[in-house]
């Protein structure tokens, strides 16, 4: 995916409420771990630091793997630590 297009797509996801990460880990059947990565200004110094979440994000198919970049949105509590959900499969990761 271009940089044009990656930043047309997080542009969208920021307007519709949605964030967009990569899939760090699928090992778990309906969840997800997905990274999402930002920059953020330093309050002192005002350099802008690289910042990451990690959210735990509900994928009721199966559909997403390790690598994938996808939108998720934020939902009702599912579990403890999963309030995301999985809306697209932005960009599938090439199979080794």
């Amino acid at each position: 995916m271009s940089d044009a297009a990656t930043q047309t797509a997080q542009l969208d996801a920021e307007q519709q409420g949605t964030r967009l990460g990569v899939v760090e880990s699928d090992k778990r059947d309906k969840t997800r771990k997905v990274v999402v990565r930002y920059q953020a200004k330093h309050p002192k110094y005002g350099k802008y630091v690289q910042r990451r979440t990690t959210l735990h994000v509900h994928d009721e198919a199966n559909e997403s793997r390790l690598g994938d970049l996808v939108e998720v949105a934020h939902c009702r509590p599912i579990s403890k630590t999963k309030s995301w959900r999985l809306v697209r499969v932005v960009e599938r990761r090439e199979q080794v």
